[in-house]
């Protein structure tokens, strides 16, 4: 048996494992370690090269800004930003039909934009969005089927956790990444409040109509949400126009949300220790699973795995486009048992490689970025595909009494309004690129 066919029997037996919720982190270094010393034929230099790897992975600066990301997000949900930013929306959308819950999409996409994780921003806009739903009468799979399409914004809308990940594993710019992501982020939460629009038109009693707010009241809610736009402002802004780097961006994020945290009278010493707590755990995990990831890789990488990938795809002679196309399948079916960090460590070194293999008329550097925003807006979709669907079973745990069949009722026009989204971002790379191309 030749290194490569061992390559590719560790890929079945890491998803065994995985099926087996064997932690995704442990399993990929069990299975790098072993696959190594199998094709080796001996085990003292892995387990000896593991102590430099550790340092290897971590002593880099560009990871500094996955535990600032994270401390910020924390500091935005205990500072109560998730109920101003709900209370804004719904001043100007909550009286059209359905317009509760394209209020909590919006909000959604605002509190994404200052917390990078969509399992929080499902979670936290769940817990304002939801009673003001069930007050107004909104059917369980049109307020959880939302929600949990709106939560995926935050993957979407920089600053992104993922995105950040994408970036470094492919040795992209990270503020490039983010500027590409903004227009397919807002095409997304226009189109998830389309979808709500059409939903209602379809099947009236699903949502009622609450009353107007006056403009009194709209200037109002703006005024409490301008912290948070400023913040927003001044970590993105500072980062293109080079007051930052996207670390010391991270840092001032953090440092701004937690002002607002303790002006809000939320951030008490309690609640201080339990951000960091929670920064400290969530990071902890994401490196343990990037550790895992990079001792798999390199694995691969011995075995040769994604280099006679892309010789075989080459020698068949296959479009780069059905290429494409069946990148972006096995990223759904991967959706529906795995997490977005998992996927994008697991795949990314085998994928990248392949797609800039391929021409679909584009530089490299447009190719790359190309590529990352069409997997990240797939791996966004897995967070709410059935049967796992991360986001779905946060909503459902947060509103025991709906059933779960709803909730997968209700996200399915937001599944369909996903995949014409992939498939248009995928046919106009330009969509992706404008603002790269303009601003770069």
């Amino acid at each position: 048996m030749d290194r490569f066919e061992i390559a590719l029997i560790s890929i079945p037996i890491l998803l065994g494992m995985i099926f087996l919720r064997v932690p995704i982190g442990l399993a990929m270094l069990l299975c790098g370690v072993g696959g190594t010393a199998i094709v080796t034929d001996r085990w003292v230099p892995i387990l000896a090269s593991l102590k430099s790897l550790t340092y290897d992975v971590f002593s880099g600066h560009s990871l500094s800004i996955i535990p600032l990301f994270l401390l910020m997000g924390q500091f935005a949900t205990k500072g109560g930003m998730s109920e101003s930013l709900f209370k804004a929306a719904a001043a100007f959308l909550g009286h059209r039909r359905g317009g509760i819950a394209m209020a909590g999409i919006g909000a959604c996409a605002g509190f994404g934009a200052i917390c990078g994780s969509s399992l929080a921003t499902a979670a936290t806009m769940s817990q304002v969005a939801l009673p003001e739903m069930r007050r107004y009468g909104y059917s369980g799979a049109l307020s959880t089927g939302s929600l949990a399409a709106g939560g995926t914004l935050g993957i979407l809308i920089p600053p992104s956790i993922v995105l950040v990940i994408y970036a470094i594993l492919t040795e992209q710019n990270i503020i490039t990444m983010f500027i590409a992501a903004v227009v397919p982020g807002i095409m997304a939460a226009v189109g998830f409040m389309i979808v709500v629009a059409i939903y209602v038109r379809l099947d009236p009693s699903a949502a009622t109509i609450r009353e107007r707010v006056g403009l009194r009241g709209r200037i109002a809610a703006i005024l409490d949400v301008w912290p948070v736009a400023l913040i927003f402002l001044l970590v993105i802004g500072g980062i293109y126009v080079g007051w930052f780097t996207p670390t010391e961006a991270a840092a001032v994020g953090a440092a701004g949300t937690g002002l607002l945290a303790l002006r809000s009278g939320e951030l008490d010493w309690k609640g201080l220790k339990h951000c960091l707590l929670a920064t400290a755990t969530s990071t902890a995990m994401i490196y343990f699973i990037i550790f895992g990831a990079q001792v798999y890789n390199t694995f691969l990488a011995f075995a040769q795995l994604p280099q006679t990938t892309a010789e075989w795809v080459a020698a068949a002679g296959f479009s780069p486009w059905i290429v494409l196309v069946l990148i972006l399948l096995a990223y759904l079916v991967f959706g529906c048992v795995m997490d977005s960090l998992s996927m994008i460590l697991l795949t990314i070194p085998i994928f990248f490689p392949l797609i800039m293999t391929l021409d679909f008329g584009m530089g490299p550097e447009e190719t790359a970025i190309w590529f990352g925003i069409l997997v990240l807006i797939t791996v966004e979709l897995g967070l709410v595909t059935p049967p796992v669907g991360m986001n779905i079973f946060i909503i459902n745990s947060l509103a025991p009494d709906i059933p779960l069949s709803q909730t997968y009722r209700g996200v399915v026009p937001f599944l369909i309004a996903e995949i014409i989204r992939i498939a248009l971002l995928a046919l106009v790379p330009a969509i992706i690129l404008f603002l790269p191309r303009m601003l770069g």
